[in-house]
């Protein structure tokens, strides 16, 4: 069944596969990103894209005032800088928990209205497993991971009463330009290379929770497992895997 779905952080990384996928699936999109480019490349492909700050409240609210009615929300727009907490700019720190965490919560406040009054709708959050296990140099990214999983945890049981579902995506590392807007000097590319993702996989689960709709995807799925075991016994899991913790 075509859906009509909204997505943002559309236009580079994960952001611009998932809607390329949907649209070649047939789906209704509206997406939002800040790249002139890619915004004009996504509407000539059948997308209906606007560009929008989404740390600014006021395009927030532009944007959702030109939205029909959605079956399908994916939060997937984020940023990181990769350095220690002492060392990022007041402005780097506040620059993540705007775009990870404000702008999310934002959205889903003016979203699920609509979608409570038709008891019907899917939100799919693409979070990060930073949101789980925190690393070196990653301590404020993380931060803001580990607050929108807790936002997607709780607003799945506000709203599951009104058949609206909550999907939390937690991909691992991916092989997007993300990585080297995170960390200039390339060093954790290089150091957590053969841990990455195809940016392709990615969005392709993203795409099939639409049907499947589960409540999480971890990515790469051993980390379902190292994640469960990092919360009952962290100082272990830190012992064991020290090389990969001190990687950054």
């Amino acid at each position: 069944m075509k859906k009509t779905v909204f997505i943002t952080g559309a236009t580079s990384g994960i952001g611009r596969i998932i809607t390329e996928m949907l649209v070649k699936k047939g789906h209704t999109v509206y997406a939002t990103g800040r790249n002139d480019s890619a915004i004009n490349y996504l509407n000539g492909i059948g997308a209906v894209a606007y560009k929008a700050d989404l740390t600014i409240p006021s395009q927030i609210d532009e944007v959702v005032s030109q939205l029909p009615p959605l079956d399908i929300a994916i939060l997937n727009a984020g940023l990181g800088y990769f350095e220690s907490a002492v060392d990022l700019a007041d402005r780097e720190i506040d620059q993540m928990l705007d775009v990870n965490v404000r702008a999310p919560i934002y959205l889903a406040k003016r979203l699920a209205p609509a979608m409570i009054a038709k008891k019907n709708g899917h939100f799919i959050f693409v979070g990060s497993q930073a949101g789980k296990v925190a690393t070196k140099k990653a301590s404020v990214y993380a931060a803001s991971k580990h607050a929108i999983t807790g936002f997607v945890n709780g607003l799945r049981l506000e709203l599951a009463e009104y058949n609206i579902h909550v999907t939390g995506i937690y991909p691992g590392p991916i092989d997007t330009p993300f990585i080297q807007k995170a960390d200039a000097t390339n060093a954790y590319k290089e150091a957590i290379g053969k841990f990455l993702l195809p940016p392709e996989k990615v969005a392709k689960e993203v795409v099939d929770s639409i049907e499947k709709r589960p409540r999480e995807v971890n990515l790469p799925r051993i980390m379902s497992v190292t994640s469960k075991l990092y919360a009952v016994a962290p100082a272990l899991v830190e012992f064991v895997g020290k090389g990969f913790f001190n990687k950054k």
